[in-house]
């Protein structure tokens, strides 16, 4: 990348708390909340069941759901199993939707610099079978939505 004339001598400006890659880092702030966004992507909606997938802890969860819930991340929806009470389950909202591109572009870094052999899972287009890729382009493109993508598990793919 390179900067425009006016930005080019970086002794005169600063983006300082302006910068809106820090401020994601700042809402993805741990583990547990990005593992909960993976979840998202990857169908979970009820509490108990983020808490035995990501194997942490219930008051790690509950924070995380409350901070992606603060950030309009996520929003509750009511659900009632017959002869329970009703509890919240949770959904991703438009934003939260939007963060997909994120995620995937962090899992496809990882599977080609932190895995050894194939990556366990695929994330394809659901209708055609073609591999879901992002890049940086000017093009125009379709974008996918997370209803668009097929995750598939590569029996090849090693667990670290």
């Amino acid at each position: 990348m390179r900067f425009e004339e006016l930005l080019r001598n970086r002794d005169t400006w600063s983006i300082g708390d302006g910068c809106s890659a820090g401020r994601v880092l700042d809402l993805l702030s741990t583990k547990t909340v990005f593992l909960v966004v993976r979840e998202f992507f990857y169908g979970t909606t009820r509490f108990d069941d983020f808490v035995a997938r990501i194997g942490t802890s219930a008051p790690a969860v509950s924070r995380a759901l409350k901070q992606l819930k603060a950030a309009e991340i996520v929003e509750p929806v009511l659900y009632r199993e017959p002869g329970s009470r009703a509890r919240d389950a949770y959904r991703l909202t438009e934003a939260g939707e939007d963060l997909l591109p994120v995620f995937l572009s962090l899992m496809q870094w990882g599977d080609k610099y932190l895995q050894e052999g194939r990556p366990p899972l695929s994330f394809v287009e659901a209708d055609t079978g073609r591999p879901i890729r992002v890049r940086a382009t000017a093009d125009p493109a379709s974008e996918a939505t997370s209803n668009d993508i097929e995750i598939r598990l590569n029996p090849a793919g090693r667990r670290r």
